[in-house]
């Protein structure tokens, strides 16, 4: 089966609209989607459902942190209407409102003029995010690309890596549970942070109910899927896996184009399939 868990619309900070997302999805033969916009759950009340041959379930990615590390938390097949996923994702969306503005000011500090309008412009409307700001110091030419942007004043540890509005890690996973979804560890690798700590976050996280952690997450090595797996299994968690699409024209996270999971993984899946 070819299946998705992990990518993003325009209506985070993705390009593509719900249904165009959709659309890609059924071109490139997707047996399982999940949309996993950031903060919020907008795109599935746009999405037009297929009426065979592809499974879209619900999904969101959260932002939270762990020893002042800023990570992702994706929830998936969960209850839409419940009141406390909603009341969790009105508080991420008003926590991203006031991460912009903070942005705003520090980008102001070094220098930089009408950051947080010149971001809008790139996010139709939709919530204002890093790639926003950084897509802005491009057209003004603060950096040349937006890797650059992210490399020198958005990414980990830089002055627009703004952590302190979420809500916390537990809150977090509370939310998924309370909708009757599953709680996934999003892109483990992509935290900079070491083996050790690694099992570390994974133990606080079963601790707070997490359930899943994703062992593949867009295009990686084979050697970096078997450690994820192996660190899957050894903390007796279900394993997920996703693209973390935002846009085309990445081939690192081309939707639908990730290896398979490891035959002796358990999926994430196996709860609701």
């Amino acid at each position: 089966m070819n299946i998705d868990l992990h990518c993003h619309t325009n209506l985070s900070d993705g390009t593509l609209l719900p249904q165009e997302l959709v659309q890609l999805a059924i071109e490139r033969k997707i047996d399982m989607l999940a949309i996993t916009d950031h903060d919020n759950i907008d795109c599935h009340s746009e999405i037009i459902h297929p009426k065979e041959g592809m499974t879209i379930i619900s999904g969101v990615e959260f932002s939270t942190t762990w020893r002042n590390t800023g990570i992702h938390i994706v929830g998936l097949n969960m209850d839409l209407t419940n009141s406390e996923l909603l009341k969790g994702v009105a508080f991420q969306t008003k926590a991203r409102a006031q991460r912009a503005n903070l942005i705003d000011k520090k980008l102001h500090s070094l220098g930089f003029e009408g950051c947080l309008e010149g971001a809008k412009r790139f996010c139709g409307g939709q919530q204002v995010g890093r790639p926003h700001f950084a897509q802005y110091l491009v057209e003004i030419g603060a950096v040349s690309n937006i890797q650059q942007a992210f490399k020198r004043f958005l990414g980990a540890g830089k002055v627009g890596d703004i952590k302190q509005p979420w809500a916390s890690l537990g809150e977090v996973i509370s939310w998924i549970r309370d909708a009757g979804g599953v709680a996934v560890l999003a892109h483990p690798t992509k935290y900079n942070i070491t083996r050790t700590k690694l099992c570390l976050l994974l133990e606080d996280f079963i601790d707070l109910g997490g359930e899943a952690m994703e062992v593949i997450s867009g295009t990686q090595t084979i050697s970096k899927t078997q450690s994820m797996a192996r660190i899957c299994q050894q903390h007796k968690l279900l394993a997920s896996c996703g693209s973390d699409f935002h846009a085309l024209g990445q081939p690192w996270a081309a939707l639908g184009m990730m290896a398979q999971l490891p035959s002796y993984c358990k999926p994430v899946w196996s709860k609701w399939a």
